[in-house]
Order: structure tokens, then sequence, then C-alpha cells
């Protein structure tokens, strides 16, 4: 008796076909020498930094950086450490590298965010992604954005044995997704929060073992000067701590201010995050807390808003496909490139470009007021 092998449905073969596709890409990229991944080069050339036993928090360039790069190391000491792979691959190569990771971690969000659902769904709103300006900005500049959300997405909707280690690795990486840690206690996951923590400061502490006076320098300086990164007040910082530098031309006390905001507004999206969760609504609920994340870090590049795709997601699922749309719209219009920045423009605005200038904040500020207002007036009545 013989037995047919049933064709790979279209879907995944297309997902496949867009992660060779970026492969390939990145492989070209090396060989014709383009000047791509500034950041991929900046991880590349901390984890040459660290295993030479060099500063990695100077002003100065690294010297393993290509000479067209001038950009600090501005992660924890523990995210050159996870870096070292990077330090094998040629300089160009890295780039291709981390972006193929990205789209691969790009399709399992999606995968995962809209199961049930058939391939060519995935494959779809994976394409769709990449007409979003977070994602397309985070492959050109070779970030890792979309590796990180995926190991969030994994550790809380799928809830692995150890459930907390990849929460805990994402914020050792970059601080901003300790709000996750928060997260996972919010909800009732206590283990899975004391899991991630312990991660979090187990990899710490190796780094003060490893290189004692750069995690002391990190721990007691360059994690407190955000102006490290860049400017606070331009435009592509979309964060509340941005929106008030923009608003009070850099007033000293704008920061405070705009702590004392995300402190108000972390009130309803607690509560939010609490309801739906109770709902089993654990897509919804994280999302709140990932944008509540964006909103109160100090500084939220336009490209770390990568979390519009598992949003996009969740609205196609429950079929709102007009604010799917209109989400979609919001990303993909490049809105922030769009408006006049760069040195002391973004002060001299006024109320007619402030807007589309901090769209981004507005929108998830208004969105979690919103969905709170109105999941309160349910409740009531």
């Amino acid at each position: 008796m013989s037995t047919r092998r049933l064709p790979a449905e279209p879907g995944r073969l297309l997902v496949g076909l867009l992660v060779l596709g970026t492969l390939a890409v990145g492989v070209f990229g090396w060989l014709a020498d383009w000047r791509l991944g500034a950041d991929s080069a900046v991880y590349r050339a901390g984890a040459l930094t660290f295993l030479r036993g060099d500063s990695l928090y100077t002003w100065e360039r690294l010297s393993a950086l290509p000479s067209w790069v001038a950009l600090p190391f501005t992660y924890p000491p523990a995210a050159a450490l996870l870096f070292v792979p990077l330090a094998a691959l040629p300089a160009g190569l890295a780039w291709g590298i981390v972006s193929t990771a990205s789209v691969v971690s790009l399709a399992v969000v999606v995968h995962l965010c809209l199961r049930p659902s058939r391939w060519a769904a995935v494959a779809g709103l994976t394409v769709l992604g990449l007409a979003l300006e977070p994602v397309w900005k985070t492959l050109f500049l070779g970030q890792i954005n979309l590796i990180l959300m995926a190991l969030v997405v994994v550790d809380v909707l799928v809830r692995p044995r150890w459930s907390g280690v990849l929460v805990g690795v994402a914020a050792a990486v970059k601080l901003t997704p300790l709000i996750f840690v928060a997260h996972l206690f919010v909800v009732g996951r206590r283990r899975d929060g004391l899991r991630a923590l312990g991660t979090f400061a187990v990899l710490q502490a190796l780094m003060f073992a490893l290189m004692p006076h750069d995690a002391v320098s990190y721990w007691t300086q360059a994690a407190f000067d955000p102006d490290r990164v860049g400017g606070v007040h331009w435009i592509f910082n979309q964060s509340l701590n941005g929106l008030f530098h923009r608003a009070t031309h850099d007033a000293p006390w704008s920061t405070k201010l705009a702590l004392l905001v995300a402190a108000l507004l972390a009130v309803p999206a607690v509560w939010l995050v609490r309801r739906l969760h109770q709902r089993g609504e654990d897509l919804a609920a994280l999302l709140v807390t990932a944008f509540l994340g964006l909103l109160a870090s100090p500084v939220s590049w336009s490209h770390h808003w990568v979390w519009a795709v598992p949003l996009v997601a969740l609205l196609v699922a429950k079929r709102r496909w007009a604010w799917a749309a209109l989400v979609t719209a919001l990303f993909a219009s490049c809105v922030v490139m769009l408006v006049p920045n760069g040195g002391s423009t973004e002060f001299g605005w006024g109320v007619g470009w402030s807007i589309p200038g901090n769209a981004y904040v507005l929108a998830a500020a208004l969105g979690i007021i919103g969905l709170a207002a109105r999941d309160l007036r349910l409740r009531l009545f």
C-alpha cells in the first residue's frame, strides 16, 4: 500500500522563503559591503570588547566597531556576554544573522498570537508586519526588538515548565523587559516571576564576577544616563519622557513629570491587566503591560514599538477589522518620520505638529485609558 506525501501548506512555505530570503540578503549585503546594521555592529563590538577584557562604557566608540558606526554600548553588562556568538561572525554578516533571527521571531509571535490559525494567515500577517515602521526599522538597524518580544511572548503565552527564564534573559539584554517580570506577579504567576528575577540577578552577578569594573560603572552611572543613547527630546523617542521633554524644551523636571504621569497611568493599566487575565485574555493583558512599558521607559525609540504586530494579530483574531486597519495604518504611515525634527526643531512644533509628532505615545495612552474606562463601565452597568 503506497502513501502519498501531502504537499506543504503554501503559507508555511512562504514563511520559510521569507526567512531564507532574509538570510540571502544578509549574505549578499556582507559580500557587497553594505553599511547596514549599526546596532548589530554595536552588539558584536560589545562582545569582542568583553572577550578582550576592555571597557564597555566609555563615550569613545568601541575599537571593534566598523569605521562608519560611532555609537556607545548602552546595554547591561550581561548583554555583552549573550552577544558573544556574534563575535565569531564577520562584521558585515552579523546584520544578516540578527535580521534572519528577527524574521523568525516575527513569524513565531504572529503564529502564537493567531493560534489556532492556518499558516496562510500567519504568513500574510508576517508579511504585513514587515511593512510597519517599527519592524522594518528594527531590521534595517539590526536591532533585537523582535527577538526579545518573541522571548517574552513564548514565556508568557506558552508557559513552558521553566517559565520566567526567557523574560529574565530578555531583561538582562535590555532593562525595559523588567516590566514583564512585574506582569507575572500582577497576574498571579509568582513562581514564574521569581524565576525571571532569579535569572536576571544571576546573569548580573555573573558579570560582576567576570568584569566587575564595567558592572559597577553600568549600575552606578550608565544605567541612569539616558543621554548616552541620544537626545531624549528627539521625535523618535516615543515615550512619555520624550513627549514632556519636547513640550517643555528639555526642562530639568520633565523626567519627573513623565514618571508621575506613568505612575498614574499604571493604576488603570494594572487593573485592566488583572481583569483581562481573569477572563482568560492573556495576550490582551500582555499587550497592556507592553504598551505601558513603552510609555514609562525613559527612551522608547520608534523601532521599539514592534508590539504593534501582536496587537494587530489580536484584533484580526477577534475580527475587529476596522481597528486592525487603523493600527496598521498608524504604524505603517511612518508619521514620526514625516514631522519636522532634528536639533531643536521639536521645540517649535506647536499644537499642530505635536499630535502627529507624539502619535505612538498618544495612541497607547488613550488606548489604555479608553479600555479601562470601557471595562469599568461594563462592570458597573
